[in-house]
């Protein structure tokens, strides 16, 4: 289908550690792409494509809002991910919240202060 995003990237100033962060807590498979003019990693879900490349420029500072599209993640277990993801280093931004009768819905920061979502699909949440 057309106009639907079909990749996405994640800029890392220490790729090694965002790597392990991203495949402890959602199991995504990266590979480092050669002949680049960057240090680039392909990852790999279970249906979107996306990468991982060495961020170009400084970290931007925190609280000062986001700056790109903010991708949020399907899950089966809200709870136990946000775990997961406290325990890989990552940071909660925004506490978890209902969208009443849909999901439930919050955002993380990763090591390197990208911002991410989480989504549980649940029709019950009040």
């Amino acid at each position: 289908m057309m106009n639907n995003i079909v990749y996405f990237e994640i800029q890392s100033s220490n790729p090694a550690r965002d790597i392990a962060f991203y495949q402890s807590v959602f199991g995504w498979k990266f590979s480092k792409v050669e002949g680049l003019p960057i240090e680039y990693y392909q990852i790999q879900t279970e249906n979107m494509s996306g990468g991982l490349l060495k961020r170009p420029a400084e970290i931007p500072p925190t609280h000062c809002g986001t700056n790109a599209y903010t991708c949020s993640v399907l899950v089966e277990n809200f709870d136990e991910v946000a775990q997961k993801i406290l325990n890989a280093g990552g940071q909660i931004a925004m506490d978890k919240f209902a969208i009443p009768g849909r999901c439930w819905q919050g955002y993380f920061l990763d090591p390197d202060h990208n911002t991410f979502g989480l989504v549980e699909a649940d029709e019950n949440a009040q």
